[in-house]
Order: structure tokens, then C-alpha cells, then sequence
């Protein structure tokens, strides 16, 4: 993973938090984290992707 930030001098660790999730769900980091968390056979991505499509 080579996103990173910098937390600034005095900066609290919460505030530091949100510009990391924030920063990991603007580059799709997390969503792609939980789509490889099981493995998922080649056709259920094409009938996911189908399904999506057809919305």
C-alpha cells in the first residue's frame, strides 16, 4: 500500500484519521480490500458485472 500521509505538528491523531480514509475511499483502496477478501470465481465477476450494467 503506498498511500500515505503526514500527520502535522500538533495535529490530533483523529483529524489525522479522516484524511487517511478519506483519502483511501477517493482511491478506491478500501473497496478494493473488501472485494479480494474471498476469493471470487471468474463467473460470478461476469454475472456481477452483468447485473451491474443492466441497472
Amino acid at each position: 500500500m503506498d498511500t500515505e500521509i503526514r500527520v502535522k505538528k500538533g495535529e490530533p491523531i483523529e483529524r489525522a484519521l479522516r484524511r487517511l480514509k478519506k483519502k483511501l475511499d477517493k482511491e478506491g483502496t478500501l473497496k478494493d480490500l473488501r472485494n479480494r477478501r474471498h476469493y471470487e470465481k471468474p463467473s460470478e465477476i461476469k454475472r456481477r458485472e452483468k447485473q451491474r450494467r443492466h441497472r
